[in-house]
């Protein structure tokens, strides 16, 4: 091959290399323009649902109703069984007396 072949294939290789990148950045010029027009869609907004709230409402208030009624029980056990064990201890220290 001779010189001439080589740069005339060459020349062409740089064409079609050129070309390439031309529209490379077309594409690339196109996309970022598309990006530009393009608003970032709002947020949908949800609507005011007053049933959910009463009923989250209505749950928080019945659970914490048990709760206070739990305890109120719990708290009526625990005195009821000090109460029977300082009748018992008082029971048995008088046995122990002979009384």
């Amino acid at each position: 091959m001779s010189d001439l072949e080589k740069a005339s294939r060459d020349a062409v290789e740089a064409a079609d290399n050129s070309e390439m990148v031309r529209q490379i950045a077309a594409i690339l010029a196109a996309q970022q323009l598309l990006n530009q027009q393009q608003p970032a869609p709002a947020p949908a907004r949800r609507e005011f649902n007053a049933t959910r709230w009463l009923v989250i409402g209505g749950v928080v208030v019945s659970v914490g109703l048990v709760a206070s009624l739990f305890a109120i029980a719990v708290a009526i056990g625990a005195t009821c069984a000090t109460a029977c064990l300082l009748i018992l201890r008082s029971l048995w220290t008088d046995f122990q007396k002979g009384k």
